[in-house]
């Protein structure tokens, strides 16, 4: 009776018709006009899914498999370390009849920990080789192939008495995620409408929230954070890999790689489709063959030729100071300080691993919130505003923890101030920042782009984990005043120097860069290497 089941005029007629059944029969009992009203919204939920149900699962796919793995092994490794301590020695003693020293167990307890960001960064290394040579999609799927031989390593070393395999596993879950978070939010990126790229892009952030919510919940002891499962815990990595196997091949390769890189414009068309509906893309395409046209057939470059490239000089430098502001924006120092206030506010030890889940809560939700917010806002306001609500809130609580002596009420302030401080990471900086990242960067300097921004997030991560505890010794709560400092500066460079991106194409992009005022200051011609004049920065 209704062969357009999904068209948007036969979700019309049928409300018409519940109106004029209506009218005509003034008897009617409400039952039957609220089953037309019933149909009617079914039908709107239908049509719905039919455009957009499709994407909606393809963005689930893709972040199970990708940023969701980095933010569960950042979480779940802090749960079972006692019990890991204990599986060294244990092994220990197992082999050589006499227990390890206390330091030495403490070495390869960190050696475990460390090693993930060894992977990470050599993951972050290899991101633009493999993309370039086997496109988003089969990355993706050979990236879980790793995940899943890892997680088999890391599940059989208790079973294997192998404390070295844990080693190991840990390595190869950090090539992983350097490798997957990376190839995660280019997919994404380059599978988006432009009008919809900023929630899209963003929703990597969410599912790293996601991952690192997951991770305190599956370790408590309830769960599997418990000497008896802590094996099953660090093998957890084997679902959201098997998952993504399964359903990833459902869907295309991304349009913008189709078409840009391989040239095959049938396919793209069909991939936009295919994802988003039968809607008109023009629009994108056009979009797309403009930036192709661009690019005049370049190879994708190097790192190297992307650091001498004068006319991207400037996005290199506002990648640097934003996810330098947002590495050094404290949220290391908050996490570590969390215990200790929680605990001076009367919290039992064994009930805050709970009040920290509610604090990973607290970060799911504010990025599910930016992605509602991010394509009206922008990207910039976002930003800016979310470094200068941080920094003063760190300032606050500076002071709150100085004073916390002082008056009853405010060990419960602070608690108060940590969320506070969690939503404003959250609803910004942690979730404007990939998008921006993505967008101010062409097809042809992506690749290597990513690669220096794993290289530099995977660089800082390793600085902050190695200053932090003597900033902690030597300043105590004051050291949040140094973070306080960052937030500041990048809220400043963020308002002052960088475009907004929101609702603009690439190219669009890239030359509102090469024409801030910075820019004009410091741009040459260079007619001799260049058929057409090049606005550049000598910076």
């Amino acid at each position: 009776m209704y062969k357009l089941l999904g068209k948007r005029r036969n979700r019309d007629n049928l409300y018409n018709i519940s109106v004029s059944v209506h009218c005509r029969y003034g008897n009617l009992n409400e039952a039957t006009v609220c089953t037309a009203h019933y149909r009617q919204a079914h039908l709107f939920f239908l049509e719905y899914f039919q455009l957009y149900g499709r994407a909606l699962f393809f963005i689930i796919a893709l972040g199970i498999g990708g940023t969701f793995q980095n933010g569960f092994h950042m979480s779940s490794i802090n749960s079972p370390s006692l019990y890991i301590q204990n599986f060294i020695n244990g092994s220990w003693v197992a082999r050589y009849g006499n227990p390890m020293e206390e330091r030495s167990v403490k070495l390869i307890w960190s050696a475990i920990v460390s090693v993930y960001s060894i992977g990470g960064l050599v993951g972050s290394l290899s991101v633009g080789y493999f993309i370039i040579k086997y496109g988003r999609k089969k990355c993706m799927l050979y990236n879980n192939v790793i995940a899943l031989a890892a997680a088999a390593i890391m599940g059989c070393s208790r079973k294997a008495n192998s404390f070295e395999m844990i080693l190991v596993g840990r390595f190869l879950y950090g090539f992983s995620t350097g490798l997957g978070t990376n190839i995660h939010v280019i997919y994404l990126g380059e599978s988006a409408p432009r009008k919809i790229r900023g929630i899209v892009t963003m929703s990597a952030a969410t599912f790293n929230s996601i991952g690192k919510w997951s991770g305190q919940l599956f370790g408590l002891s309830e769960v599997l954070g418990r000497e008896d499962l802590w094996h099953f815990l660090i093998a957890f990595a084997s679902i959201p890999a098997v998952f993504q196997l399964i359903s990833l091949p459902f869907f295309p390769e991304a349009p913008r790689y189709l078409l840009i890189d391989k040239g095959n414009q049938e396919m793209c068309h069909k991939a936009l489709k295919k994802l988003w509906g039968r809607k008109d893309f023009k629009a994108e395409i056009e979009e797309m063959l403009e930036e192709q046209a661009a690019i005049k057939g370049a190879k994708p470059k190097s790192v190297w030729e992307l650091l001498r490239d004068r006319s991207l000089r400037w996005q290199l430098i506002t990648v640097l100071v934003t996810l330098t502001a947002i590495e050094f924006s404290g949220v290391s120092i908050i996490s570590s300080y969390a215990f200790e206030v929680f605990r001076e506010a009367g919290i039992p030890d064994e009930k805050i691993c709970y009040v920290t889940l509610g604090v990973g809560a607290t970060e799911v939700f504010t990025s599910i919130t930016c992605g509602f917010l991010i394509d009206n806002i922008g990207r910039r306001a976002l930003l800016w505003r979310g470094f200068v609500c941080m920094a003063s809130t760190m300032a606050l609580l500076t002071i709150t923890l100085y004073l916390k002596d002082t008056i009853s009420w405010l060990p419960y302030f602070n608690i108060f101030l940590i969320f506070i401080f969690i939503m404003f990471y959250g609803l910004g900086p942690a979730s404007a920042i990939l998008p921006l990242c993505h967008e101010i960067f062409i097809q042809s300097s992506r690749p290597a782009a990513f690669v220096f921004i794993g290289i530099l997030k995977r660089t800082e991560f390793a600085v902050i984990g190695m200053a932090f505890p003597f900033l902690v010794a030597e300043l105590k709560n004051f050291s949040f005043l140094i973070f306080c400092g960052f937030c500041l500066c990048g809220a400043l460079f963020v308002f002052f120097m960088v475009p907004e991106t929101k609702g603009k194409t690439m190219l669009e992009i890239s030359e509102e860069f090469n024409s801030t005022n910075i820019c004009r200051l410091f741009c040459r011609k260079d007619a001799q290497n260049h058929d057409e004049t090049i606005l550049s920065t000598r910076l």
